[in-house]
């Protein structure tokens, strides 16, 4: 029995090392935040942050406002899993050049749109259902090229 017990005892040392480690060397705090530069830690988002920085959506909205949903624990729920996935992915290099997002993410995007732009979007509803896609037509907003 103490051989498991010291096994368990080195295994989530280890883990709880390299994790440690991992989440002070990508500066994982600086994503508990809502400054849009943690977004620039890595390298891959550089084009996407200056983009933005170019964009009139700077002044009124920053990356969480568009990119995760309303509410304390959907939004750090979403913050938790994309940055594993990015983690996962930056790590085995397993990414496509020009990152694609998800069909979770677009839907979170969207709703993001439709809330900023209600008086908008409601107009635009065909049929009163659900509205048109923004991103159909503004596919570079918030994010110009």
């Amino acid at each position: 029995m103490a051989r498991w017990t010291i096994a368990i005892g080195v295994l989530a040392g280890l883990l709880m090392g390299v994790g440690g480690y991992t989440f002070i060397y990508a500066k994982g705090a600086s994503y508990l935040t809502n400054d849009p530069a943690a977004c620039a830690n890595c390298h891959v988002m550089n084009d996407y942050y200056a983009q933005w920085r170019r964009s009139s959506h700077r002044s009124v909205a920053v990356c969480n406002d568009c990119h995760t949903p309303k509410g304390l624990i959907p939004k750090y729920l979403t913050k938790a899993n994309n940055g594993f996935w990015h983690s996962f992915y930056f790590t085995t290099g397993n990414f496509p050049d020009n990152i694609q997002i998800t069909p979770r993410n677009h839907r979170v995007a969207e709703a993001s749109c439709q809330k900023c732009h209600a008086g908008l979007t409601q107009t635009m509803s065909p049929g009163h259902g659900e509205p048109t896609g923004c991103v159909r037509c503004h596919g570079k907003i918030g994010h110009p090229q």
